[in-house]
């Protein structure tokens, strides 16, 4: 199962997501030399990364487009969301198509998104997926959480937890990924939609969050914005952009996310109840046209990264490795990038990050990695399917 659980900038960048092109607040990478003195001293500085040719992939499942999101149930069978709507369970070397997903948003980069098995699976039986929904108000879609049960070939007892609000027709920052900490509460991520100016430093509206959730979709009593008036109760954090990675530090016991930042400004944060992570008030990166999104990189009253991507990689599927089958990997996180296309490997220092390997290039577009209960690392790579990550022998 899932775990419920930064080389100077370059000239000329490209767009992190092909599906945000055009849009000047979707700034995916951006170069950063301006950065006051005493900013630099509590973010570090990015560094370069380095070249591993220790590591090729084999291939596991084939012919999905774009799988978003893996996870395994007890048994060791896979579920895969594919962007366009599909959920895969892929068991005993086949793949077999659920029947009754709800009905998905599919425009830019919304879809099908994130897959995860509740903790307690052989209990309860329930998945969670999080998606593009069409539902409530407005033309277009939002994020959307929702839960089921495998019944055979299809799902069974859907349920809608949480459905942000409004549906706008733009094609950018829906999201999204889940995950459990270790007390079972349900964690999920909602980019700001493309309304920076508008939705993440408002807690009277839904995107640019994360949020917090019982199981069953009710809101726990000490979410930090119950009780606030008219603020949405289910927010954890706030001032996010666009979280594309999340994870339960096993260390520590802290969600931690990366999110897609504008041009050298993606980020890894760690989520803290009610904090404010300051986009757009704060970033590290500037628009793509090189125009300033603002001259601040950090506020007392904002939560700093404990570290920010330059180049921006766009980064998307996010893990923390504790399979012995990688000892010299074990205790460190792994990303992939969607705009350099490859696996990275972020070497912890507690929360520092002291190295960066680049472990598989020219993979592909490499959008989840999860480590699976075999303790084998799992990529799910657009174009491609899912892949495994093996170490080449000497």
């Amino acid at each position: 199962m899932k775990k419920s659980l930064l080389t100077i900038g370059i000239a000329t960048m490209l767009f992190a997501c092909a599906e945000d092109a055009k849009n000047k607040d979707k700034a995916e990478n951006e170069n950063i030399t301006d950065a006051p003195q005493q900013e630099q001293s509590k973010v570090p500085d990015p560094i370069p990364a380095e070249t591993n040719e220790n590591y090729t992939t084999e291939m596991v499942v084939d012919g999905i487009q774009i799988p978003w999101g893996i996870d395994f149930l007890p048994d060791g069978s896979m579920l895969i969301s594919d962007k366009s709507g599909e959920m895969i369970h892929f068991k005993d070397g086949k793949t077999q198509k659920l029947s009754n997903v709800p009905e998905v948003y599919i425009r830019g980069q919304g879809g099908l998104l994130d897959v995860a098995v509740h903790p307690d699976y052989k209990n309860n039986g329930w998945i969670y997926f999080t998606y593009a929904s069409p539902e409530g108000e407005g033309e277009g879609g939002n994020t959307a959480l929702g839960r089921a049960k495998i019944e055979g070939t299809k799902l069974s007892d859907v349920e809608v937890l949480y459905k942000a609000a409004p549906n706008t027709t733009r094609g950018q920052h829906f999201g999204s990924r889940i995950t459990f900490d270790k007390d079972g509460y349900l964690y999920f991520s909602a980019g700001e939609r493309g309304a920076r100016d508008v939705n993440p430093q408002d807690i009277t509206r839904d995107n640019g969050k994360i949020y917090r959730l019982n199981d069953d979709g009710s809101i726990p009593r000490d979410n930090p914005f119950v009780g606030k008036e008219n603020a949405k109760e289910a927010i954890y954090s706030y001032g996010h952009r666009n979280p594309q990675g999340m994870l339960l530090n096993p260390e520590t016991g802290e969600i931690w996310v990366h999110e897609h930042g504008p041009q050298g400004g993606d980020e890894i944060n760690i989520v803290k109840a009610g904090a404010n992570y300051g986009w757009p008030i704060v970033t590290y990166g500037e628009n793509y046209d090189g125009t300033p999104i603002t001259e601040e990189r950090t506020k007392p009253e904002f939560e700093d990264p404990i570290f920010y991507w330059l180049p921006s990689i766009a980064p998307s599927g996010f893990e923390y490795v504790t399979s012995d089958k990688y000892p010299e990997l074990k205790g460190n996180l792994l990303a992939g990038s969607l705009k350099f296309q490859y696996l990275e490997l972020l070497v912890l220092d507690g929360k520092k990050i002291t190295k960066r390997e680049k472990l598989v290039e020219n993979v592909g577009r490499l959008r989840d990695v999860v480590e699976g209960p075999d303790g084998i690392i799992y990529l799910g790579v657009e174009g491609k399917g899912i892949l495994k990550l093996i170490k080449k022998t000497e």
